[in-house]
């Protein structure tokens, strides 16, 4: 049976996890598209338009594209838990035997699971089966407006960096520095996000950073050849 404890463990990591993504979604397509822009010669203000019009539509782009998915998660989670509920009502001693088999299967003793199944179920029959028959608990239950509001401001921070690098720094500087400082920053969050699940920290890190730097350097790259073409 699930235990609390780290049932929130598990939560927090998610949103955590999800939180350090939206922000790298931020960062990596702000600064590329801020990167391909500049290196097509464009003046400071026309990048500077496009890389907050960029950061608006990103960060709505994920809300909705979160919303939903995770609505479509709801969705799935309601009609399984209505048809689980008519289960148990047409058939209880069918769901409790069910549930006693789960509970035997994870290596309760047969007797104990019946009566651990038997409580439950008249405590909270619908709950104990999408619980451990379903995997739906209030926890992980799915939430879309959490979950894109989450998205818009995780998006909305990292996008927030390079657009303060490009407003502040002089335009002969900006593109080594939103390169290299939005990379600093990605690989320090790439970093954390390693750190949390328990992996190689190095490893999490110089991976962000690559493919980071790979997705920056295509995008300059277009700007220079659009920008050599018009």
């Amino acid at each position: 049976m699930a235990d609390p404890q780290q049932e929130n463990k598990l939560e927090n990591f998610a949103w955590l996890r999800a939180a350090v993504l939206g922000a790298n979604d931020g960062i990596v397509s702000t600064s590329s598209l801020i990167l391909g822009v500049a290196a097509s010669h464009a003046q400071h203000s026309s990048i500077l338009i496009s890389g907050i019009a960029g950061a608006v539509s990103g960060a709505l782009s994920m809300a909705v594209g979160e919303y939903v998915s995770v609505q479509s998660q709801a969705d799935s989670e309601a009609a399984a838990l209505k048809s689980e509920h008519a289960k148990i009502r047409a058939n209880p001693k069918d769901e409790h035997q069910e549930l006693a088999d789960i509970y035997i299967q994870r290596g309760i003793e047969s007797g104990l699971a019946a009566q651990v199944a038997r409580q439950l179920m008249e405590h909270d029959a619908l709950g104990a089966h999408a619980r451990d028959e379903l995997g739906i608990t209030g926890t992980f239950s799915a939430k879309p407006l959490l979950a894109a509001s989450s998205s818009l401001a995780s998006f909305a921070a990292g996008a927030s960096v390079p657009l303060l690098e490009a407003l502040l720094v002089p335009e002969d500087a900006l593109l080594p520095v939103v390169a290299v400082g939005s990379l600093i920053l990605l690989m320090i969050l790439g970093a954390a996000a390693a750190r949390t699940g328990g992996a190689n920290v190095l490893r999490g890190s110089l991976r962000v950073g690559l493919w980071s730097s790979i997705a920056m350097g295509i995008s300059a790259g277009v700007g220079v050849l659009l920008g050599g073409l018009a």
